[in-house]
């Protein structure tokens, strides 16, 4: 167990909290949007639309490198059993806490807005287990993904650890954001012919929502997963993110359009999803580069404020899903202005959330069941 202090990563910390709470205005504007959701307003919106699509189609790419870079640190610090120990519990109790107290709720609310309970009894009792899969694990599916990546990581980053230790630091000098740009652009391939596979075999299976939580979502995070474990142990290669790169803005906007297209006149029965697969893999290796680039320069600082909202990112990502689609259903309807509702949305499902915040930083239980961390010291609850 190494014992040698970490610097604070000040940008990776604000960029993480700041990419978990974007799915606050990812989710509001999903409403609004063109796409179909469990609630949506009466007319879509262009500007709200593209805007959802652009969150979508790069912000857990560059989420699960940051959080393969602070798993790799953290296996460096623990004993393997306790590394997985820890690293399963915070992210695993909130998950478990979050579906009776959550999404358990959130489903019973959608199943009266959609008129969907008379239809329950008719179910297939697999019909029912999909059902309940998709919808209680729904917005969490990111925690689940983690869990299996941890243990996956047991045996790979054991893997990693060894190799490099019997490689010069020197070796991966030869790195570039070029080659890079082509082992994730084969990665995306794979992905893509992975599923197409499975579509040709068995497509149900595709449909079912553990298998694609635990098996689909997995595979295609992998990679960012294990970048991040290598960004943190090389310094070049971190350089090359925290540099910008005017090939990687100039390719992220290309790729998003290119994303864009394939959204507009793609076909789900054709090779639609298997194109999206290769376009938001090198899409998200490029915005990696973005937004560390950025962050670097602009959040790389010590702020209390900064540390209050990296502190509650996880508990308002975990609150704001059943407050968002509550606005949408009850609230959206009477609002006529698309605009006017997207910033209401916002205020709402917010300041709703940071007071439930500040409710459960006063009692230890739920400051426990939301962080999965032992509550050994008395919490700062003051902004």
């Amino acid at each position: 167990m190494s014992k040698a202090p970490q610097q604070r990563e000040f940008f990776l910390d604000s960029i993480r909290a700041w990419l978990m709470l974007l799915g606050i205005p990812f989710h509001i504007s999903l409403i609004y949007s063109s796409h179909h959701w469990h609630v949506n307003s009466s007319e879509a919106s262009w500007g709200l639309t593209l805007f959802n699509d652009f969150i979508h189609a790069f912000r857990m790419q560059v989420f699960f490198v940051i959080s393969g870079y602070f798993s790799y640190m953290l296996f460096l610090r623990y004993p393997l059993k306790r590394w997985w120990k820890v690293r399963v519990e915070r992210v695993g109790i909130p998950m478990l806490t979050a579906i009776p107290l959550l999404t358990l709720p959130q489903f019973l609310m959608l199943q009266h807005v959609n008129d969907k309970a008379k239809n329950w009894p008719g179910l297939t009792a697999y019909e029912k287990y999909n059902t309940l899969m998709w919808e209680l694990v729904s917005h969490l599916w990111f925690l689940l993904v983690m869990v299996v990546l941890t243990s996956i990581g047991l045996f790979l980053f054991q893997q990693m650890k060894t190799r490099l230790a019997g490689q010069p630091e020197s070796h991966q000098s030869g790195l570039t954001l070029g080659k890079l740009s082509i082992a994730f652009l084969g990665f995306g391939i794979l992905y893509g012919a992975i599923r197409r596979t499975i579509f040709i075999i068995y497509a149900p299976v595709l449909s079912d929502g553990l298998f694609n939580f635990v098996v689909m979502q997995t595979l295609f995070y992998l990679p960012f997963f294990m970048l991040g474990a290598l960004v943190f142990v090389r310094p070049q290669l971190k350089s090359l993110f925290t540099t910008p790169s005017p090939g990687c803005a100039v390719g992220a906007a290309l790729a998003f359009a290119a994303y864009l297209l394939n959204q507009r006149y793609g076909s789900g029965d054709a090779w639609m999803y298997e194109t999206e697969s290769v376009i938001t893999m090198v899409m998200g290796l490029w915005m990696v580069n973005v937004v560390f680039s950025l962050g670097h320069k602009l959040l790389n600082v010590e702020s209390q404020r900064v540390t209050y909202f990296v502190n509650a990112s996880l508990f308002i990502y975990l609150v704001h899903h059943p407050l968002t689609l509550f606005f949408g259903a009850y609230i959206t309807p009477h609002i006529a202005s698309n605009a006017l509702g997207f910033g209401c949305g916002l205020v709402f499902v917010v300041g709703i959330a940071l007071i439930l915040y500040e409710i459960h930083l006063r009692i230890p239980l739920l400051r426990f069941l939301f962080s999965g961390k032992p509550q050994n010291v008395a919490v700062k609850v003051a902004l």
